[in-house]
């Protein structure tokens, strides 16, 4: 049985609204540190109201006030909630020398060390110590201990925007020169499944940075465009479901269509994202995403379509059309190493991952360089493919495919703040949220 892992971003503060650097200042005086405003205390609130009929085994939160406070707002809305546990792994990241600046001060007084924070946080220095180094070694930790304990259970853990996205990063593998390339909203959930006791077990990150819970304050299901952001952003959107998908037969590249649960989520997808700004559209050429386009593109009547056959599903070659015991049957232990060591299969007569990765590649960036800075497109394509985009935003190898989820009718956002040339940000991932109640992606699991 899977640990799952629920993350939660603390509320908004009054340090949030100033811009100032919160870290774990004052840690031992309470009366010192940052409190949530109302509209944290409602976010908070928010949040509890998307949790609360999650299953929650074991909560852990931050030991400072905004931490504590936002989870305990959180569990009073769960009417099986378990006691809240403080863990001093959850502190945030140490910056001692700056907390309580103004961020635009220390940007000022700090000109280099704020270079390296932004730019390369690997080597970001300050006094004598390297604070995102030591806020991943102490996630590292606080994963060895409590994944050991807790195995099988539902865990949530409340913390903060540095901590929870080392968390993460050390969870799925993303090195810490990628630490800005994640991102956490106040109040925003996250969702990671681990196989076993251990990260090396395997883990799963089901979905990054929900906030549709919170559109009534921030006036969007998605995240918003953080500040400076001066390139395009990008809605990838995995099609909706096939009989193929509920039967857990392999498409591959047979040409299934969407069935009517399909066709429903494909309509919800299309009311989730019907006041968000969609200026371009792409599409696998295959009846499946493009149908889940056409749907979303009803409410973008402006908008054209356009088509690339790199987008296409991965070919199975001859394994599509059948069913996994048919699959076994005749190719014996592929299925096996197909889930568990993917980048070794070379599907009989079809593709492998890595040709799945360079088709991917070349697509995705002629995509990215074609949307205008200050537009957003919309790309809907499949399984293996998103798989293979998300993987391509962290430098990810086909050795690392299953750590991305991706649900039938799921979106992901996806920005170029500094243009198609900077680094992406994978601002939330595989948002299921329109597709069912609660947080967790439950759509079909099926064959790809």
């Amino acid at each position: 049985m899977s640990t799952r892992v629920v993350i939660v971003r603390h509320g908004e503060t009054n340090f949030n609204v100033l811009s100032k650097i919160q870290g774990r200042g004052n840690y031992d005086r309470p009366e010192l540190q940052s409190v949530l405003t109302d509209r944290g205390t409602q976010q908070a609130k928010l949040a509890g109201q998307a949790l609360a009929n999650l299953n929650i085994d074991i909560a852990y939160a931050s030991p400072l006030v905004r931490a504590q406070s936002t989870a305990q707002i959180i569990l009073s809305a769960n009417f099986n909630a378990p006691k809240l546990d403080s863990a001093e792994g959850l502190l945030e990241i140490d910056l001692s020398e700056w907390e309580s600046m103004l961020a635009s001060d220390v940007e000022v007084n700090f000109p280099e060390q704020y270079h390296f924070w932004h730019n390369e946080p690997e080597n970001f220095l300050l006094g004598d110590r390297y604070p995102i180094v030591e806020l991943f070694e102490q996630a590292k930790a606080f994963w060895a201990e409590i994944l050991a304990k807790h195995q099988g259970k539902t865990i949530l853990l409340v913390g903060h925007s540095g901590i929870n996205r080392a968390l993460i990063s050390t969870a799925i593998g993303i090195p810490i020169n990628r630490y800005h390339k994640i991102q956490q909203a106040n109040c925003a959930i996250s969702v990671l499944n681990f196989a076993g006791a251990n990260i090396s077990d395997g883990v799963q990150l089901e979905s990054l940075n929900l906030v549709s819970h919170l559109s009534e304050i921030i006036g969007s299901p998605l995240p918003p465009l953080r500040k400076h952001h001066n390139g395009a952003r990008l809605l990838l959107v995995r099609h909706g479901e096939t009989e193929w998908n509920r039967q857990k037969r392999f498409q591959g590249q047979i040409d299934v269509p969407l069935n009517n649960n399909g066709h429903a989520q494909a309509r919800r997808a299309s009311e989730f994202l019907a006041k968000v700004k969609i200026d371009k559209a792409f599409s696998s050429p295959m009846l499946r995403p493009k149908d889940t386009a056409l749907e979303i593109l009803h409410k973008h009547p402006h908008i054209k379509l356009e088509l690339f056959d790199e987008l296409k599903e991965i070919s199975h070659g001859l394994w599509e059309g059948k069913f996994e015991h048919e699959i076994e049957a005749e190719f014996a232990g592929q299925l096996a190493l197909w889930q568990s060591q993917p980048e070794t299969v070379q599907m009989p007569e079809g593709e492998n991952l890595q040709q799945v990765w360079d088709r991917v590649a070349i697509v995705w960036q002629k995509i990215v360089e074609s949307v205008p800075a200050g537009e957003t497109a919309l790309v809907v394509a499949h399984d293996a493919v998103n798989k293979a985009i998300l993987c391509l935003l962290f430098d990810f190898a086909p050795e690392q495919f299953w750590v991305f989820k991706q649900g039938n009718g799921g979106v992901s956002v996806i920005d170029y703040p500094q243009g198609a040339a900077g680094k992406p940000i994978l601002q939330s991932c595989n948002i299921t949220t329109h597709l069912s109640e609660g947080i967790l992606d439950r759509t079909a699991a099926g064959a790809l």
